[in-house]
């Protein structure tokens, strides 16, 4: 049996924290990474931690949108770690994902579609005149010419996404049972059909041990 992928996000700058995260979330039942993002990797001694992490798979979630020179010179200043993934935005263009790509080396670059935070309104407000459904789908397909790892999309978009984008997908807002923190576009586990749950304080927050439980209990 093919077990399931799950990314716990470690959401603090607390280090002893983490290392209870990455201890208590031990599970023969999932394959299990570490998502680690500006929070984390702008903390103190946030980037030192993971630079000394071995045998495990890393995901760094700095969602670079920037010019193309520095979103190169960013990838460059990340080779020391053993980083898996690493994403970037998909609004940062094509050039700027091309680029990123081809100096990737190893490391799998991930293209950021719409955050799960921001629903139709939102988009409005910021001056797309896209749905989030039309806009994720334009995101994607410009994620495939540039040819990237994988894909950072909602729960709900995953089945659209499969039909142009081959590669994995990647998927944060998911709930673990009905339990919904600031995401307006999740889902719980259960029903998300995509390579990689992103699962943030469904897990790390309260018993470790026995969240990691009740998602196996769903998912399996």
């Amino acid at each position: 049996m093919i077990k399931k992928k799950i990314f716990i996000a470690c959401d603090t700058t607390n280090i002893q924290k983490v290392k209870k995260i990455i201890f208590q979330s031990k599970s023969k039942k999932f394959k299990v990474g570490y998502k680690f993002g500006l929070e984390f990797m702008n903390s103190k001694n946030g980037r030192q931690f993971v630079s000394k992490l071995k045998n495990k798979i890393i995901f760094i979630d700095l969602k670079l949108n920037d010019t193309v020179n520095t979103m190169i010179s960013t990838i460059k200043a990340l080779k020391d770690l053993r980083i898996n993934y690493l994403t970037v935005h998909i609004s940062s263009g094509l050039t700027a994902l091309k680029a990123v790509k081809k100096v990737s080396g190893s490391v799998k670059i991930i293209g950021v579609t719409t955050l799960t935070s921001l629903n139709n309104n939102d988009l409005k407000l910021i001056g797309y005149n896209k749905t989030v459904n039309k806009l994720v789908m334009h995101q994607t397909l410009l994620a495939k010419k540039a040819s990237l790892d994988a894909i950072v999309c909602s729960p709900h978009e995953v089945n659209a996404v499969r039909k142009v984008f081959k590669k994995e997908i990647i998927t944060p807002g998911v709930q673990i049972g009905k339990k919904n923190f600031d995401q307006k576009r999740s889902m719980e586990a259960k029903r998300v059909k995509s390579d990689w749950l992103v699962i943030g304080r469904a897990i790390t927050r309260g018993n470790i041990k026995k969240n990691i439980q009740k998602l196996a209990k769903e998912l399996i």
